[in-house]
């Protein structure tokens, strides 16, 4: 049994990214399951692990590790996973790199809060999200869709250059989370659409489902499975957005 031990919930972004990277690469680890929508990641003995109390987080042996992107490059590394994920030459890296500064930001934030006030307003307060509420959110997240095609794209085949790198996995699992609610961010966006179809085929069309089966079949009905604890913590954090 692997020593590596990956502490995920797959409804999270950062936890589908680390999981699909390792899958990919072929990388044993053990999978802990940590369910947000159960508080478990605010346990005393997941606390031990990471007393950020987040996921996803890593135990390799007596070495323990928090955040999603530093986990990515720490799998990079140690396995040595082929080049063009986290390229050895410094340009090439430099590229990944501004991507996977940028995205914290921009891509992630943006299409959190899509996904957070389209889907959860009715999961959570009982009624659509107001056109008043909406618009200006798919407003931003359009614009960080014009600055990820024109910046970072651009007419290159991925993000960093001419094969899959870190900053592309990142990215499509990031808009994922609007594509679970209806907004399809590619409509009107050849190119996008295009580098969408490219990552999931160097993925692989069946990881890359299997890693979003939670998010893409997520059900109203299934908030009323959240502790009220959860339930009132979530209300607060979509009314503040």
């Amino acid at each position: 049994m692997s020593d590596l031990v990956l502490f995920l919930d797959l409804m999270s972004q950062p936890c589908r990214s680390v999981y699909i990277f390792a899958k990919v690469n072929q990388i044993p680890f053990q999978h802990r399951e940590v369910l947000l929508s159960k508080g478990e990641q605010l346990s005393e003995d997941f606390a031990k692990v990471n007393p950020l109390r987040k996921v996803p987080a890593l135990k390799d042996g007596d070495f323990t590790l928090a955040e999603s992107i530093a986990i990515l490059l720490y799998l990079a590394r140690k396995y040595n996973t082929p080049d063009h994920w986290y390229p050895s030459d410094l340009q090439k890296r430099a590229r990944v790199d501004e991507y996977l500064s940028w995205q914290h930001t921009n891509t992630r934030p943006q299409g959190f809060k899509v996904f957070w006030v389209k889907f959860m307003t009715p999961a959570l307060l009982g009624h659509e999200a107001s056109p008043e509420r909406l618009q200006p959110i798919l407003a931003e997240f359009n614009s960080t869709l014009t600055q990820l095609e024109e910046k970072f794209l651009q007419d290159k085949p991925f993000l960093a250059g001419d094969e899959i790198s870190l900053a592309d996995l990142v990215a499509i699992v990031e808009l994922m989370q609007p594509l679970a609610c209806g907004v399809k961010f590619y409509e009107g966006r050849p190119k996008l659409e295009a580098w969408k179809q490219r990552v999931e085929e160097a993925l692989g069309a069946e990881l890359f489902q299997e890693a979003h089966e939670a998010i893409l079949s997520v059900k109203e009905k299934q908030v009323d499975t959240l502790s009220p604890e959860i339930k009132e913590r979530m209300t607060a954090g979509l009314l503040m957005l």
